[in-house]
């Protein structure tokens, strides 16, 4: 009863996100539909509670590269790419910033995590060249199942399935499957 309840509440969200979702996408014709997604993200952030976990996941279904309807995306979360993949049951904490991840089935993200799209985003090699001028390169970065990652944790670099990040850690080479890191930069603590 609780799950049929469930989907016809992400069902009923989806519609009436639909004016929001059409608009996102016949303007996806129009300018780059990462440029719009960080808009749409900005705005939908703001609404609270329940109502806006439902209304972010019926748009994200459709601006999304995948996201499962019982994935969470809480108050004030950023998404500032469309490439981006959230697992079945995952929760995504407040205050959350995600480039372009892919994040796994019942994977908790905590307050203000921030995931960049790797860690190569901006050039600098020319000291001549003003830095936004430089381009950069942007990695799809993958979050396994059952990870945990800590409050304010900045990830850089994929995350094997289990693994557990401390919170404050920053993250900037790739965590094995079923380890425990902290730090900055994240090392191995112990593996599960």
């Amino acid at each position: 009863m609780k799950t049929a309840l469930k989907q016809l509440l992400f069902t009923l969200a989806a519609l009436l996100m639909l004016p929001f979702t059409l608009l996102f996408l016949v303007g996806g014709y129009v300018t780059s539909r990462d440029s719009l997604l960080a808009g749409f993200s900005q705005c939908l952030s703001l609404i609270p509670g329940k109502a806006g976990v439902y209304l972010r996941a019926g748009f994200y279904r459709f601006a999304l590269t995948h996201c499962a309807p019982d994935a969470v995306v809480s108050f004030l979360t950023l998404l500032s790419q469309s490439d981006i993949e959230l697992g079945a049951g995952c929760y995504i904490g407040p205050q959350c910033n995600l480039g372009r991840c892919q994040i796994g089935q019942d994977t908790l993200l905590g307050s203000g995590v921030h995931i960049l799209s790797g860690k190569h985003q901006h050039n600098f090699d020319d000291p001549d060249t003003p830095i936004k001028q430089q381009g950069g390169t942007f990695h799809k970065v993958t979050i396994g199942s059952n990870c945990w990652i800590g409050n304010g944790a900045i990830v850089m670099a994929d995350i094997g399935d289990g693994s557990i990040v401390a919170a404050g850690s920053v993250v900037t080479e790739p965590v094995p499957k079923k380890a425990i890191v902290g730090g900055n930069p994240a090392r191995l603590i112990k593996q599960r």
